[in-house]
């Protein structure tokens, strides 16, 4: 299941990063999303979500939120 599946306020596994761009991953991982990294779906909006990650909050697009495998 992907990111943009998850139900908003469950915690969940980061599992995989899907895409082959390197700059993304990068950005990803500069924001500590990456593999058996924790993370919670705030609130799912239209076109985007809001995710809890470590201490942050982050806005991402569908198209960012289906790359990340929970």
């Amino acid at each position: 299941m992907t990111l943009r599946d998850a139900i908003e306020g469950n915690d969940y596994i980061i599992q995989k990063i899907e895409t082959d761009d390197e700059e993304l991953s990068a950005f990803l991982f500069s924001l500590g999303c990456y593999s058996g990294e924790s993370v919670t779906v705030v609130s799912h909006l239209k076109g985007s979500c809001v995710v809890s990650i470590k201490d942050g909050r982050y806005n991402i697009d569908n198209q960012l939120a289906e790359a990340i495998w929970i």
